[in-house]
């Protein structure tokens, strides 16, 4: 063969170059008016687009969102939005308008209704649910973006942006489409003459301008300590008797919950009256939960990598820049892709979900509500790629090792699922089959968007007790050891007997007084902090809770 001598090789750059023409009336070099912005992005995006709205965990492109949405599906439309988090109205409006007709995204939550009506209606055609990391991968091959409307804190004229504690996406989708010669604009809250610090330089950034109003940041992190029950502070309590302590877990991630919240605040109590100071919980990656000052301020923490901020906890995590990674400015720099990756080589990942099978395969979407996964499946597997070593890690591999006849020494990451048996409403958390397979007749999926897979999973904490799965010898093992803790669900009703009380015999099932858990014991009286003004009170006053969680 030949090479092709006419092809062209700078076409992306050449579109780029037209579009940045075309864009130029509406803006002063690179700021754009706020009155401006929709005809700017009517000359600036094209049919077919492959379009990133920035919407994180918490912070949110929202005026840009808004003004995406307003525009006219005669002139931009079948665009092919790849965002992480569908959060606000408009990310769908643009669906329901026809301005966009297909989607790959990581999570919805509030959306997740209104999204499951529009896919069945055809207005969306999902390519897949994906976890954070998978996401972020794909913009750097086959998905990366020609336009991204990102958010930032502040910029200066030049274009220098200031992400400030809430960084989260911004670097991944920034460099994956400035590098691809795509269109960066930034919605920021503020424009000024210096930034406190460069968190995305300016010639990565296409076009800003300031909106109308601050930018939306969600507290999703924040668990008012008022609402944890006796059943989860029983739950916490075995898992640090029955896994952090034998594990010496020292380096993991903890889901959003009441349940994990209730992990932490206990830890200044029950667990530092099992002399576990030092040798548990003090290396996270999670945000900085306002439920986790206790534990900070009795010494358990060493250090926290977040992935994105908290409203309220500004001035607590500036004046703790042992524990978080501060920049010059004294200011919080998360990063959700670098904290995922940590997440992912961690010892232990423990977090909850909607529904769990006899297998262990467990999943967040449900008829109904695609809610989709989040960074959970990320943190919530098995990291085979690891081969730097830890006490916990060797023990579980030894542990499934042996259950396995395998000969070959490995490490085995701990994968925690923490639930009650029953969840809000009386829903059974355990069911014979999740309704993951039912969405993907429903929807066309190609596979059921189950979010942990059972075998990457250890083990499963109930109210019952812990079922420690890694250590079971085969899939019927594994199926008893599920329903011994399934409780009074019809999973758990449908238990054998004999089986179930030979795997506690073998300490693969353990109850709470197999472990030495006292039950009595497992009262509020227990949490460290019983009220968001307790948490208040311990933060010396530096945690200011939104105005939603005061109650003096």
């Amino acid at each position: 063969m030949t090479p092709d001598k006419t092809r062209k090789w700078d076409t992306l750059a050449q579109n780029k170059a037209a579009r940045l023409s075309r864009a130029s009336e509406h803006a002063d070099g690179k700021v754009v008016a706020a009155a401006r912005i929709g005809a700017l992005l009517n000359a600036v995006l094209e049919p077919g687009d492959r379009v990133c709205v920035e919407g994180n965990n918490q912070k949110h492109a929202d005026f840009l969102a808004v003004e995406m949405a307003k525009l006219d599906p005669q002139i931009v439309h079948d665009l092919h939005i790849i965002q992480s988090n569908i959060a606000l109205p408009a990310h769908l409006d643009l669906f329901e308008r026809g301005i966009a007709s297909r989607l790959d995204f990581c999570y919805s939550g509030e959306q997740g209704v209104r999204m499951a009506r529009l896919i069945k209606a055809g207005k969306i055609k999902v390519g897949a649910i994906h976890t954070y990391l998978e996401l972020y991968g794909r913009y750097f091959m086959d998905l990366s973006p020609r336009v991204s409307l990102v958010v930032a804190q502040s910029a200066d004229a030049q274009g220098n942006l200031y992400t400030g504690p809430n960084t989260e996406d911004t670097p991944a989708v920034v460099e994956a489409t400035a590098f691809r010669n795509g269109i960066v604009i930034a919605q920021v809250n503020e424009i000024v003459d210096t930034v406190p610090r460069v968190d995305i330089p300016g010639d990565w950034i296409s076009f800003v301008v300031q909106s109308p109003k601050p930018h939306y940041i969600e507290p999703i992190f924040t668990r008012d300590p008022a609402l944890i029950t006796e059943t989860q502070i029983l739950m916490a309590m075995m898992v640090i008797k029955g896994l952090y302590e034998p594990y010496q877990v020292n380096r993991l991630n903890h889901g959003i919950g009441f349940d994990t919240a209730a992990i932490e605040l206990i830890l200044p109590t029950y667990a530092e009256s099992l002399g576990l100071k030092g040798k548990i919980c003090s290396y996270m990656t999670v945000n900085p939960c306002p439920t986790l000052i206790p534990a900070i301020e009795s010494g358990f923490l060493k250090a926290i990598h977040c992935a994105g901020s908290e409203l309220g906890m500004e001035d607590y995590v500036r004046s703790r820049s042992d524990i978080f990674f501060d920049g010059p400015d004294g200011s919080m720099r998360s990063n959700r892709a670098f904290c995922q990756i940590a997440g992912h080589y961690a010892d232990l990942f423990i977090g909850s979900t909607l529904q769990i099978d006899p297998e262990g395969n467990s999943s967040t979407a449900t008829l109904n509500r695609i809610a989709g996964f989040g960074g959970a499946p990320n943190f919530g597997s098995e990291s085979r790629g690891r081969r730097h070593a830890s006490y916990g890690w060797l023990k579980a591999g030894r542990e499934a090792a042996q259950a396995s006849g395998s000969s070959m020494p490995r490490g085995r990451k701990l994968v925690v699922q923490m639930v009650e048996s029953f969840r809000e409403k009386m829903q059974p958390a355990f069911t014979e089959r999740l309704d993951a397979w039912q969405l993907k007749d429903d929807f066309e999926l190609d596979l059921p968007p189950v979010m942990i897979y059972g075998d990457d999973v250890t083990h499963i904490v109930t109210e019952e007790g812990i079922a420690h799965l890694h250590r079971c010898g085969n899939v019927q093992e594994r199926q008893q050891a599920v329903r011994g803790v399934a409780g009074f669900t019809p999973v758990g009703l449908a238990r054998d007997r004999r089986a179930v009380d030979n795997l506690r015999d073998r300490g693969i099932i353990q109850r709470p007084e197999d472990i030495g858990v006292d039950a009595s014991l497992a009262t509020r009286d227990l949490l460290a902090a019983r009220s968001m003004k307790d948490l208040v009170r311990w933060s010396d006053h530096l945690y200011q809770p939104p105005n939603r969680f005061r109650t003096w």
